[in-house]
């Protein structure tokens, strides 16, 4: 008898784990619940939000039920494969007790998908599910349902008409509802299965002669956790180290231990290049796409690369051997709520400036409302660090780990200059680059440095060289 309940129960719970969100990463903080226990869940759908080292990664369940139990709640640190919720897949049968479990699937070393499910980066929305939603029994519909309106309010979605389960929506549909502050519960849905689309949005923003209800704002998840109140007089607070500041600590430590530093400077004038800037701003082709110095710097950068293709390499430890490489990841530092991240551009050297620009733009853009995924971060083979938005001259910057240069850009400030034998007043910053010791000596080093600063000094180059 005890055989037959135990494998009910078998049948009956399905515990879903912390899974590996890519490479190879150990744990991971639960940042946001999107349920609690007794909300109808369907396959596909987005339960939790987690952060790891080096993104904030959306969590869909890969099955049907009702949840049962959240094993965690949000704000700690989960080791990936302990169980974090539970979901009972036949409610109204057999005891309380989950015993079977879900394992996680891995992501796949190169960033894609493996066959079946696996956890959503955010911005790139939930894999479409085969599986039929099961239409909820009449006895449970009334608390699922009360759960899933409480739930909506907790959300930041305000007091609503109790939904039947949780609006489907990718997250960059789920950002459009809230910067136009439309509630989804209230979005009639036309995209296959049920899901919103923008179009949806749009359509629910349109004016109506009845009185908009207020709504409530949800506050970005990307947004740093409000610190805790300082009692009057406290002379130190203590933050625990965790998330993408604990990653940024050890990759610093094992890259400042690891390879040899060598940073050199130079200071140009950069007049022609801001000309060129606000020529490119008015030109038809750039239209659409942001133009700024950091464009032209990135572009320098590569066709100091292309001259100089021995600096673009990495140092492999294990088998003693220095791997050139025929492709540029640009890499460009940001700074997030979370703590600095350098997410790169593939392939940045077979980008026109025009597709670059939007590379540069979308990048940044990403990185800000902290919707980076750990691929994008991944790969990288030199870096560029725009301190000059600080109004600081330059720094010595580390490099970021496995790479070999990373080149950091001063503020440009309009100072006196010899220009045709005459003292004048230019548009001037200081650059630097540091690389790896191991890979690039200092005759290579001061070459592609001073490419760079000709190519921003003359940027016609960028054609004569290119």
């Amino acid at each position: 008898m005890t055989t037959m309940t135990d494998t009910s129960n078998a049948a009956r719970f399905r515990e879903f784990k912390m899974p590996d969100v890519g490479e190879g990463l150990t744990e991971a903080e639960i940042l946001k619940w999107f349920v609690q226990p007794g909300d109808t869940v369907t396959d596909g759908q987005v339960v939790c939000e987690v952060e790891t080292a080096k993104a904030a990664v959306e969590l869909p369940i890969p099955f049907d039920g009702v949840v049962h139990e959240l094993r965690f709640p949000e704000g700690t640190t989960v080791d990936v494969g302990q169980v974090i919720i539970a979901v009972d897949v036949a409610p109204g049968s057999g005891d309380d007790a989950p015993v079977a479990a879900e394992p996680a699937p891995a992501a796949e070393p190169d960033g894609e998908a493996p066959k079946g499910r696996t956890p959503v980066l955010v911005g790139y929305g939930v894999a479409e599910s085969s599986t039929k939603r099961r239409a909820r029994k009449g006895t449970e519909a009334a608390p699922a349902a009360a759960s899933a309106a409480i739930q909506g309010e907790m959300n930041g979605h305000g007091p609503a008409a109790v939904p039947e389960a949780r609006p489907l929506a990718k997250p960059p549909v789920r950002k459009l509802a809230k910067d136009l502050g439309i509630d989804l519960a209230t979005v009639t849905p036309t995209g296959e299965g049920g899901v919103i689309t923008r179009e949806d949005v749009h359509a629910a923003a349109t004016p109506t002669p009845a009185p908009a209800a207020p709504v409530q704002t949800e506050t970005p998840v990307a947004a740093p956790a409000a610190p805790a109140p300082v009692a009057s007089g406290a002379r130190e607070t203590r933050i625990p180290v965790k998330g993408v500041r604990k990653a940024i600590a050890q990759a610093m430590v094992g890259s400042a231990f690891t390879a040899p530093h060598v940073t050199e400077f130079v200071t140009v004038d950069v007049t022609r290049t801001m000309k060129l800037v606000a020529e490119l701003k008015e030109d038809k082709d750039m239209a659409g796409v942001r133009v700024n110095p950091l464009l032209i710097i990135a572009k320098a950068l590569l066709v100091a690369i292309k001259r100089n293709p021995e600096v673009n390499a990495a140092w492999d430890e294990a088998n003693q051997e220095i791997v050139q490489k025929h492709y540029v990841n640009l890499g460009i530092a940001a700074a997030t709520p979370r703590g600095l991240i350098v997410p790169n551009i593939k392939d940045a050297h077979e980008q026109t400036l025009p597709q670059l620009a939007a590379s540069l733009g979308e990048l940044v853009s990403t990185a800000r409302e902290g919707k980076t995924s750990p691929a994008a971060m991944a790969g990288g083979t030199v870096t560029i660090t725009n301190v000059g938005v600080f109004g600081v001259d330059t720094g010595t910057p580390i490099l970021n780990p496995g790479e070999s240069a990373i080149l950091a850009v001063g503020a440009i400030k309009l100072q006196p200059w010899v220009h045709k034998g005459k003292v004048k007043p230019r548009q001037v910053t200081t650059l630097a680059l540091s690389f790896d010791h191991r890979l690039v000596d200092g005759e290579l080093g001061s070459k592609v440095l001073a490419d760079v600063a000709a190519i921003l000094e003359q940027p016609k180059r960028l054609i004569t060289w290119a």
